[in-house]
């Protein structure tokens, strides 16, 4: 029913309205430009070829996807559609991770971060979900390893929901650790048990990390700290990439992680590129659909690649509280 439903809709052609669009990008340049960060470089993306887009999808579904160009249509039962400019985007979307990963690698600088929509965790090597087309970040992972000769990468994703795409991929490759820290099931799309370490010689190398409704910054940044530190340390990066969502923040309402979390998230991962790849370290765009936490998310996170201080998240509202209190104080005390 749900399929045929779907047909029906794309029959009707006419506009649909749906959380992933252009807007996103549009609102973080919009931020970035009213408040410029020093040290930052724009570069132009370019489209990801055939080839480079083979390593992580199968050559039938890239056939399907190709065949949609320039269409109106709904994918699979699941939440994705494309529009006529829908692959060609999806093709630039990776094609701009891999130019990312190319000028970290080549030493033209020591951070990058791939401002890219749609994005591209959810997407499976055989299927589309989740709004993603092809998965940008094991794209550029994939060449990172044949172009570049990287042995070893290290992926981690904190987008609110789990990169079951980039899981299924690598899940049995003992070169890629992915690191997964997300919404519990039954959030969408109901993936990453903690049970779920990969298998065959990649058993270990997927460390999934599922969380409560609500869970913000402390809890986050113990998960770092407790468990991808001693990971990373163990794995020996050559690079690492990150599937890099932001509505993780409130106001997206799947998590609680403020702003100066994911800064402070960021600041754990530069030290580990630092410590353990010459500071390679790559960022590319995932979620967050509300534009406000979005732009100030990136933001957040490029200003301290910039060399910004990096803030020591406190319980949120305590600061507040504290600095009612000593309003009120002299009110009902006598000091």
């Amino acid at each position: 029913m749900d399929r045929r439903i779907r047909q029906l809709l794309s029959s009707l052609n006419v506009p649909w309205k749906y959380p992933e669009h252009a807007g996103r990008l549009t609102a973080i340049r919009h931020l970035l430009e009213l408040e410029p960060i020093p040290g930052l470089r724009f570069e132009s993306g370019k489209a990801a070829t055939r080839e480079q887009l083979g390593r992580v999808h199968t050559s039938s579904y890239l056939t399907h996807i190709f065949e949609l160009r320039g269409k109106n249509a709904w994918l699979d039962v699941d939440t994705t559609a494309v529009s006529p400019g829908s692959v060609d985007a999806a093709e630039v979307a990776a094609g701009t991770a891999i130019a990312a990963v190319e000028a970290v690698l080549e030493g033209r600088t020591e951070s990058a971060f791939a401002v890219v929509r749609p994005p591209g965790h959810h997407a499976e090597p055989v299927r589309a979900r989740g709004f993603c087309l092809f998965n940008n970040v094991a794209v550029a992972a994939a060449h990172a390893q044949a172009a570049f000769g990287c042995q070893r990468v290290m992926i981690v994703d904190w987008d609110a929901h789990h990169g079951n795409g980039t899981q299924d991929i690598f899940y049995a490759d003992p070169d890629v650790l992915f690191f997964d820290i997300h919404r519990a099931s039954p959030f969408y799309p109901g993936s990453g048990q903690l049970e779920d370490i990969g298998v065959g010689l990649g058993e270990g190398t997927t460390v999934n990390v599922p969380m409560p409704a609500g869970a913000g910054d402390q809890a986050y940044l113990k998960a770092f700290r407790e468990i991808l530190v001693p990971a990373a340390d163990w794995f020996q990066p050559d690079l690492i990439l990150v599937s890099a969502g932001f509505d993780p923040h409130p106001f997206d309402m799947a998590l609680n992680v403020s702003f100066e979390g994911f800064a402070a998230m960021t600041g754990i991962l530069q030290s580990l590129a630092r410590r353990h790849c010459q500071g390679r370290l790559v960022f590319v765009l995932e979620g967050g659909y509300h534009l406000i936490s979005l732009s100030r998310g990136v933001k957040t996170v490029l200003d301290v690649l910039a060399g910004g201080a990096i803030p020591e998240p406190g319980i949120i509202g305590l600061s507040e509280v504290e600095g009612a209190a000593d309003f009120h104080r002299q009110a009902f005390t006598s000091e």
